[in-house]
């Protein structure tokens, strides 16, 4: 028992996309090249040759000029023909007759989608004598009118003749031979760069004619480098192309089975440093791999428009199933290997438009150049300032959602982490948080929002039940071992504490008196390393360059819960902040810029001390007449003697402060204040 095939119903199972209107054509002629080649096993220097003539519905305008339009192709070739087996294979669906040339016996069918019928006529050989093999192919009769007689025709010869082109079709169709033959090649380029090369290839319009062996000789360079990698036991070929320049041509990667093209993959945005035309002793060139293999081969789509390679392969089957994703990035990889020395002049020319753009035109994005990847930075040296704007500005959002995420994992340290762990966690973070430019609202107000939340977590006891070092809440509020040349606003989260103090003429950090430009004080006096460790060095604000309007604040910064507070410099951290106002003025306060300020001993002073308000804090405070604030939370007051106000800042009490001058901006963005 056999089963019966219909016709109209393969056909309309059949798919062929509009915009692959010359896809029957390549399929003949790919069958030409093929019954060329199996005379050439016999005979190498057999001369093979195929004419595709383009047919058309009607003659060309004199006057005008203008060609009518295309109806149909007539595609020639002097191969093998329609002996007894390639008949028998074209009467088959589905043959494998030429399976291991890649055939899928499906070719035929595209004809039908995109043609109203197919006229074959073949001149072959068979038993030392030529035949002559004629029959019509239509969707209502199948094969008809079907004759095989002795042949009077003394050349071997068969014609595939393809007529009325459905009109859907039609409107998606080349319009002019340049065009058709530039496809053609393309399609075909597979053959012409193997060893042996293709037969002699020519289109023919009329009186216009293309060789596609001529145009490939126009336009190849150089084909000879090959490569090839391996994912897990299939072996993928590449060969490289260098072809010259023309409008049409583009840097693409061609994946190929049965040496057909299947799938182009535009190369532009994948390969850093790729743009416009690549350049070899003084020749621009098209780059184009064509990639090859027997997986790809096997896997081909019924139509070979498509592989039926899955794009990702996630689960239990990714270490034993091949993706697309694999096979590309494989590529990609080669690719890039080879045209490394042709990219290396447009990669430091996009780089130069990035510094350019930057220095002169966006400096907001200095703080993030060091944060975007290198391959990010090598962009088209001929993009506009727009274009350049919109694509560090997606960098720029980029970082800032990692640094969100980020600020939220690290609220939480992980339970096998070690106190320094977490410390150099925190200092990678705040590291990346002060190269992150928050030059719009709602950016800077959701950073803000993360700080607190950290400020929150430092604050608190630890799984270890230990508290947080000086050093990260330090570089929370500012970064250690700066100075204003060195530090730019948005480095700093001051505001923590006053949004007064992020304005100032003059900023240090962690330094000497004697190293701060502000005074000619010879004092290397700073916390004491065993005693109170380096973490507790001052913040020092001059706040104005205006002479009579000069004021000093000085933050000194405690480890949370520290109940140590005795008399004395050493101990006292109020009177430490004291001491350090004393030894600036002592030295003769100066602007940063190295002039003097007169009266400078009697210049305001400012001193906030961040501490938990222990027991030995609030004697201390006690001690020294200060005021405790209407919330509990803090001391206040003003020294006469050192004409300086004082204010004392439990750590509590510094982020209710925080979150409520900022709970407006929260609420705006949406943004919960706890």
């Amino acid at each position: 028992m056999s089963l019966n095939t219909s016709l109209k119903g393969r056909l309309r199972n059949t798919r062929l996309p509009l915009t692959n209107a010359l896809f029957p054509v390549f399929e003949a002629v790919v069958n030409s090249i093929h019954s060329i080649d199996e005379l050439k096993k016999n005979d190498p220097n057999y001369p093979g040759k195929i004419t595709i003539k383009v047919i058309r519905s009607g003659q060309a305008s004199a006057f005008y000029d203008i060609k009518p339009e295309i109806n149909g192709f007539e595609i020639i070739d002097n191969g093998i023909g329609f002996n007894e087996d390639n008949f028998k294979s074209f009467k088959t669906l589905d043959s494998d007759f030429k399976i291991d040339l890649g055939g899928r016996g499906i070719g035929r069918l595209l004809w039908l989608k995109a043609f109203e019928s197919a006229k074959i006529k073949s001149v072959f050989q068979d038993k030392g004598e030529l035949h002559e093999r004629a029959f019509y192919f239509n969707i209502q009769n199948d094969i008809s009118d079907e004759k095989c007689n002795k042949s009077v025709s003394k050349v071997r010869e068969t014609s595939i003749l393809l007529k009325n082109i459905h009109k859907k079709y039609l409107v998606y169709l080349p319009k002019t031979i340049e065009t058709i033959a530039r496809n053609i090649l393309e399609h075909c380029l597979w053959y012409f760069i193997r060893t042996g090369g293709a037969p002699d290839i020519v289109i023919v319009d009329a009186n216009d004619s293309i060789s596609l062996q001529n145009e490939f000789d126009y336009l190849m360079i150089d084909a000879s480098k090959k490569d090839e990698f391996h994912i897990q036991k299939e072996k993928f070929e590449i060969t490289h192309l260098k072809l010259k320049s023309t409008q049409q041509n583009k840097h693409a990667i061609k994946y190929g089975a049965a040496d057909r093209v299947v799938k182009e993959e535009n190369l532009i945005g994948r390969i850093p440093g790729l743009y416009g035309y690549l350049k070899e002793n003084d020749e621009n060139f098209t780059y184009i791999c064509f990639v090859t293999s027997e997986f790809l081969t096997e896997n081909v789509g019924q139509e070979r428009l498509n592989f039926t390679i899955p794009e990702t392969i996630d689960g239990i089957f990714s270490e034993t199933e091949i993706s697309f994703s694999e096979i590309r990035e494989k590529t990609l990889n080669k690719v890039s290997e080879f045209l490394e020395p042709f990219l290396k002049e447009s990669k430091l020319a996009g780089l130069a438009k990035v510094d350019y753009f930057v220095d002169h035109t966006a400096p907001r994005y200095k703080s993030i150049i060091n944060r975007i990847p290198e391959n990010e930075m090598f962009v088209d040296p001929n993009i506009s300032d727009r274009d350049l704007d919109l694509k560090l500005h997606s960098h720029l959002m980029t970082i800032e959602s990692e640094l969100i995420e980020e600020g939220h994992n690290l609220l939480i340290p992980q339970t096998i982490e070690d106190k320094e762990d977490y410390s150099k966690r925190i200092e990678e973070y705040l590291s990346k948080a002060s190269d992150v430019k928050k030059y719009d609202l709602a950016n800077y107000v959701t950073h803000r929002k993360v700080i607190l939340d950290l400020l929150k977590t430092a604050i608190a006891k630890n799984e270890s039940g230990n508290y947080s070092k000086e050093e990260v809440l330090h570089k929370l509020i500012m970064p250690m071992q700066t100075t204003t040349d060195a530090t730019i606003f948005e480095d700093s989260n001051l505001w923590l504490i006053d949004e007064r103090l992020a304005f100032h003429n003059y900023l240090s950090s962690d330094k000497t008196l004697s190293s701060a430009s502000i005074t000619n004080s010879n004092s290397t006096k700073e916390p004491d390393f065993l005693a109170l460790n380096v973490y507790d060095n001052p913040l020092l604000v001059n706040d104005s360059d205006s002479l009579p309007l000069a004021s000093i604040t000085v933050i000194e910064i405690k480890r949370p819960m520290r109940n140590d507070a005795k008399a004395g410099e050493e101990k006292d951290p109020v009177e430490q902040a004291l001491g350090y106002l004393k030894r600036i003025r002592s030295g003769k306060v100066l602007t940063k810029t190295g002039r003097p300020i007169p009266n400078s001993e009697n210049i305001p002073g400012f001193c906030y001390v961040i501490c938990d308000l222990t027991t030995s804090v609030i004697e201390r405070c006690g001690i020294l007449d200060l005021q405790i604030t209407s919330d509990k939370m803090g001391y206040f007051g003003f020294h006469k003697t050192y004409k300086c106000y004082i204010e004392v800042i439990s750590y509590d009490r510094l982020l209710n402060m925080a979150k409520e001058r900022n709970k407006a901006f929260f609420d705006k963005l949406g943004l919960p204040a706890n």
